[in-house]
């Protein structure tokens, strides 16, 4: 016990570092006058496609010669950023009016490539005193034309730069492009550019400390609020009627039960046991392939853990709007530092599984939810350096990150497994388990494992498929995600409906006489994770722009990922549920 007493107060030690060096990172810069004002260019990208970006200068700008890329942190990195200083120079209240940055022939082949770009909505993104700015760098024409090949193609090559100051410091930035001031790229031939820029100042009394609650209250608009509260409202009905539609019945059966089984003790010897009392010499029998099983019992309870200390950190505000990776950062960070937790579930489990081989176990639990993940990252990485996107994670990081997971996950993770193996607790078992197993009686189509994962995940997609079309408009779009609570919420509400449904189903198959019920109620508390990945498909064709083969491998690689955590985490929860549940009833009642 004091070892995971120790591994915990190490864990959050480093979560509430972690969490001061996220919320310390954003800009604090007080200027005079004249003052330079770091403006970084980060990326352009077609606006559908939010994985397929590409660095600024990948388009034909202007180039002064005088760039410098800005050193990023790991979560900037993972996030795709790639800061280079932009060519415009915007110092600290001095207003300028259509500065020439540059006079630049473009060749065929950059026209063709500005075309190309705007004929898929590009826009650009740029940091000024780490505040976003966003714009797009051109403009389609289709008014009055029904043939694509008469449409018109325009860049932009003015933009306006419109900044708030409160005394000596950056409050707010915006960037408009000139309708006006455009050159035509329809046709394939040497066109004169000149890149001009405006900057206008403006004071404003936002206090410092409020700059970023523009981004952060786009989620919070009153309708959008309406719409979150109607989503949780709606769920907790929902899981109310049918939790406490399937609590009454299981509370009436149970009873019934009880009551038949005491009187039957009473009555003759001779009646011969039925339902679930009938296989208490099995129900407690270990499941096969139980090295795999503690594997993803330990996995599913790290991902747990990950998810309440992630839930954690944006509950005090750590992952507001545009800060740049934190997200990634804390996600990295927390898995390595949680890995002891998946080695000392995992290991103490088979161990109680009268599991001898511990090292395999160790080494599979170690994998089990790396092994795929990290495959199928080196396959996306492969599709990014193919496209020459800034998805790519050069080589540096791909080391840095190889360290964390040498250094720091799999010592954590073995010595979790040695705290595990060591803890020598023996599994609970209250009624004895006989010699041989009694064969399971045929049953019908429905008992069987499919149709029952089918009505296990239905009950808990149904209480989070409203808030998971804001999350994926978040994460594969450029909506902003703030409303943290009501997520927790949701959460919860999603943690209740998992284990509810998950016993309901245990009872029913032991009431069956299946005794085989471990990793049944395991599959039927993952199978949540299979309806997500469903909803995936309906949102990629059905909600979203989104096309190409980079940006469909990235958004059907990545979910299969999340969606394969979520079955694991919720699998875990299930079964935790199930067995609770089991050992309850069979302490309740008197068996030989």
């Amino acid at each position: 016990m004091g070892r995971s007493k120790v591994l915990v107060l190490w864990i959050l030690i480093s979560l509430s570092l972690l969490a001061t060096h996220v919320r310390s990172d954003a800009s604090d810069h007080r200027y005079g006058d004249g003052d330079p004002v770091p403006l970084y260019a980060n990326k352009v990208g077609p606006f559908h496609n939010p994985s397929e970006t590409y660095r600024y200068l990948d388009l034909p700008f202007c180039v002064t010669g005088h760039e410098k890329e800005k050193t990023e942190a790991l979560g900037e990195v993972l996030n795709g950023d790639r800061l280079v200083s932009a060519p415009y120079e915007l110092h600290f209240r001095k207003e300028k009016d259509s500065n020439v940055v540059c006079k630049k022939k473009l060749t065929r082949e950059e026209v063709n490539q500005f075309r190309e770009a705007v004929k898929k909505d590009y826009y650009f993104q740029m940091y000024y005193d780490d505040l976003p700015i966003w714009g797009f760098i051109g403009t389609v024409d289709k008014e009055g034309k029904t043939d694509p090949s008469e449409y018109k193609y325009f860049l932009y090559k003015h933009i306006q730069f419109d900044v708030l100051y409160n005394k000596d410091r950056v409050i707010e930035v915006s960037a408009r492009m000139d309708p006006h001031s455009v050159v035509d790229l329809t046709e394939d031939k040497e066109i004169d550019v000149e890149f001009m820029y405006t900057v206008k100042w403006k004071e404003t009394d936002i206090p410092f400390e409020k700059r970023m609650d523009k981004y952060s209250q786009s989620s919070s608009l009153p309708h959008h609020l309406e719409i979150h509260w109607f989503s949780i409202i709606n769920s907790c009905v929902t899981v109310l009627l049918l939790t406490g539609f399937l609590a009454t019945i299981l509370m009436r059966v149970l009873k019934n039960d009880f009551m038949k089984y005491a009187q039957d003790e009473e009555a003759a010897d001779d009646q011969e046991e039925t339902g679930w009392k009938y296989i208490h010499g099995d129900v407690f029998r270990f499941p096969k392939y139980k090295s795999i099983f503690a594997a993803a019992l330990g996995s599913g309870t790290q991902l747990f853990t990950l998810t309440i200390f992630i839930f954690m950190l944006a509950l005090v505000g750590v992952f507001y709007p545009y800060n740049r990776g934190a997200l990634f950062t804390a996600l990295v960070v927390i898995y390595a530092l949680t890995s002891g937790i998946a080695g000392y579930t995992a290991t103490s489990f088979y161990i109680q599984l009268e599991g001898s081989n511990w090292v395999r176990n160790l080494l599979l639990t170690g994998c089990l939810f790396c092994g795929p993940l990290f495959l199928m990252f080196c396959f996306l990485n492969t599709v990014a350096i193919a496209y020459s996107a800034t998805a790519a994670l050069p080589f540096g990081t791909i080391l840095v990150i190889v360290l964390i997971w040498t250094l720091v996950t799999s010592p954590l993770l073995v010595l979790g497994g040695i705290a595990g193996k060591n803890s020598k607790t023996e599994f609970q078992a209250p009624v004895r388990t006989t010699k041989y197993p009694r064969e399971i009686p045929p049953l019908p189509w429905y008992r069987s494992t499919i149709p029952q994962m089918a009505m296990a995940g239905f009950l808990p997609f149904s209480a989070i498929y409203i808030e998971l079309y804001y999350i994926f408009a978040s994460v594969w779009g450029h909506r902003i995600y703030t409303i943290y609570s009501i997520l927790f919420i949701v959460f919860i509400i999603l943690l209740i409906v998992t284990a509810f449904i998950t016993v309901a189903l245990t009872y029913f198959q032991l009431a069956a006489e299946d005794h085989e019920w471990w990793w049944r109620s395991f599959l039927c508390g993952g199978s949540t994770g299979l309806f997500i990945y469903g909803y995936c498909l309906y949102y990629y064709y059905a909600r979203s722009d989104m096309s190409g083969f980079m940006q469909t491998s990235f958004f059907f690689g990545y979910m299969a990922c999340i969606c394969y955590g979520f079955f694991l985490m919720l699998g875990s929860v299930g079964f935790r549920a199930s067995l609770l549940f089991v050992r309850h009833i069979y302490r309740s009642i008197k068996c030989e």
